[in-house]
């Protein structure tokens, strides 16, 4: 039987109510009516040759047939997105160089413009829990991290250590001290975040001898961690480098003495051969190891 021609436009469409569970609120974020959303899903059942949703007025759900197709669905847009980012990237002397929070990759980016200045060389900031996941959809080629990473289909090379610190409040009782250990927190939160290997390393949880490290709030950014600190809802491990000097009001960083570093990384996609990124790791090993 031959494959059918689904129309992605209509996937799409199909994964919006999907994640909605709402005709209204998907047609609003698709920036178009229900009466067209719906036809346009009616479509896609026909193409599909199975329901997909269940639509009532009490609300939508999907079927079982819907329950099936949606992870194949959302499969398919991303392969079709990495597609049509690889095709657009070949042949074109171009590189995006990633960064995370408060890591500069200024030295190395300026440089390899500076060696090719005809070349199209950008930088973009990424999410700490976007690292890998931006570069197998080629929305960067190079990204300056901290670890630990999921390294699966990835190049990663260690550029540097950082110390780590704790982030405390002004006026918490540790915030005088010249240097803590994790004795002196054995008690105190540390915020989550929704990625267990993050936590592991950055709440160093388990703490040594096997107690859990006490859970604080769940939080899924770096600015939502830092305001949790400063309103005296928890403490957090942080990396103490150079950018610690200039923490936001409201916040001290101590160092924290008795844990291993952080580990400051370059990512490249495994196999990776093009020339720009090549080149930009030379750089980098060499502009952004101090």
């Amino acid at each position: 039987m031959p494959a059918p021609d689904l129309d992605l436009r209509l996937v799409r469409c199909f994964t919006t109510v999907a994640e909605h569970l709402h005709l209204g609120r998907a047609a609003l974020a698709l920036h178009t009516t229900q009466p067209a959303l719906s036809r346009q899903i009616s479509r896609l059942e026909r193409q599909v040759g199975a329901r997909l949703l269940d639509r009532s007025p009490r609300g939508t759900a999907l079927t079982e047939a819907g329950r099936v197709f949606l992870p194949r669905a959302l499969a398919l847009l991303d392969s079709a997105a990495e597609a049509v980012a690889g095709a657009r990237a070949v042949g074109r002397d171009r590189i995006t160089v990633g960064y995370g929070v408060n890591l500069i990759v200024t030295p190395a980016v300026a440089e390899l413009r500076r060696r090719h200045p005809g070349a199209d060389v950008r930088a973009r900031h990424v999410e700490w829990d976007r690292v890998r996941s931006s570069l197998l959809e080629r929305r960067v080629d190079a990204v300056v991290t901290r670890l630990p990473l999921d390294a699966d289909g990835l190049r990663v090379v260690v550029l540097r250590e950082e110390p780590r610190a704790l982030l405390v409040p002004t006026g918490h009782r540790l915030a005088d001290r010249r240097s803590v250990t994790l004795d002196d927190v054995a008690d105190e939160p540390m915020p989550r975040v929704p990625d267990e290997r993050w936590n592991a390393f950055w709440r160093v949880d388990p703490r040594p001898g096997g107690r859990p490290a006490p859970d604080g709030p769940l939080v899924e950014s770096v600015e939502d961690k830092a305001e949790l600190v400063a309103s005296g809802q928890a403490v957090a491990i942080v990396p103490g480098g150079e950018h610690l000097r200039r923490v936001r009001p409201g916040l001290v960083a101590v160092p924290l003495e008795g844990v291993e570093p952080s580990r400051v990384a370059l990512a490249t996609r495994a196999g990776e051969r093009g020339p720009l990124v090549a080149e930009f790791r030379g750089l980098a090993a060499t502009h952004l190891v101090g």
